[in-house]
């Protein structure tokens, strides 16, 4: 089969077309014939080996040659044990255990999946597990009148979160670069910032900030909540997460503020939701570009630029 593979970390010119050979699915898994794998910032981390943890199983090169997790496809093999998929289900989820979406046929764990919504394309399907389930579980305690302030909500998870803070009933504002203001606002955001010449954590201070890209001080984002806040990061660099754990729960205990990070679940149970609000149009998916798997390394690369409005596929 055709996939994309990397031996060593780097920037897109590292990702290469090769024929490998066809995994098999073993007790518990399916094999998936891909229809579309949808990008994801763990994508890009696993490409550069950045921020550290990104190289966790694999220090020097990459512990899988393949990556893509959220992936959209039909099951064409079924492994010993699996009695919930048949041969020719249409599928999704987020692979991110076994990664291999970037090619012509993956293997995933049954638990991962869930079958596809008929009202789904395979493309849009393939948007939603990691980004879904992230933007899901950080506005999960959002309620009507509290501000919220999303940022990097021009991104896959930011789309959908703002959405559902929204549909909470809270005052969203979200924080991007000066490209995405638009888009920001089509989704619902009532307010946007531009973080490239505006600083968000001296506006007025808000209940809850999702961080999906977490660089500042504690210091800042201790300075941005108001009293019984809480602030919510997902990624960042090591720096970053560790004063976050450490100083910033410390801060959090004698100012009455909650400042940790957002450990979010993988699965069905998280993602299903959002696809099924999907389906019924309460929320909307936008796709920015959709590239050709033999484009992979492009589609790589528009998503490292910071460009991307919603989310990114790459397309069997």
């Amino acid at each position: 089969m055709r996939a994309v593979v990397y031996d060593r970390y780097g920037g897109p010119d590292v990702l290469r077309v090769e024929q490998i050979p066809t995994p098999a699915p073993g007790a518990g898994q399916v094999l998936i014939e891909v229809a579309a794998t949808s990008l994801n910032l763990s994508d890009w981390e696993g490409l550069t080996g950045r921020p550290g943890y990104a190289r966790l199983g694999g220090l020097r090169a990459p512990r899988r040659r393949v990556l893509g997790s959220d992936i959209a496809g039909r099951v064409a093999a079924v492994g010993s044990g699996v009695t919930r998929l048949r041969v020719g289900d249409e599928v999704y989820g987020d692979n991110l255990g076994l990664l291999g979406g970037f090619a012509e046929y993956a293997v995933a764990p049954v638990a991962a999946l869930a079958p596809k919504p008929a009202g789904l394309s395979f493309v849009e399907a393939s948007t939603l597990p990691q980004a879904g389930a992230i933007a899901v579980q950080g506005t999960a305690r959002v309620r009507r009148g509290q501000r919220v302030l999303i940022n990097g909500a021009g991104g896959g998870s930011g789309s959908f979160a703002i959405q559902l803070a929204k549909r909470a009933g809270a005052h969203v504002t979200g924080v991007d670069n000066g490209g995405k203001l638009d888009f920001m606002r089509g989704l619902g955001a009532d307010e946007v910032v531009d973080y490239t010449t505006s600083d968000f954590t001296r506006l007025e201070p808000f209940d809850l900030i999702l961080d999906l890209v977490a660089h500042r001080s504690v210091f800042a984002y201790r300075r941005a909540l108001a009293r019984g806040g809480r602030y919510l990061c997902v990624g960042g660099t090591v720096r970053s997460l560790l004063r976050i754990v450490t100083v910033g729960a410390a801060l959090g205990l004698v100012s009455g503020r909650r400042l940790g990070v957002l450990i979010a679940r993988e699965g069905p149970v998280f993602f299903e939701p959002v696809a099924e609000r999907c389906a019924a149009g309460d929320l909307r998916i936008t796709v920015d570009r959709t590239y050709p798997l033999q484009e992979t390394a492009r589609a790589l690369g528009y998503l490292g630029e910071g460009r991307a409005l919603g989310k990114v596929v790459v397309t069997v």
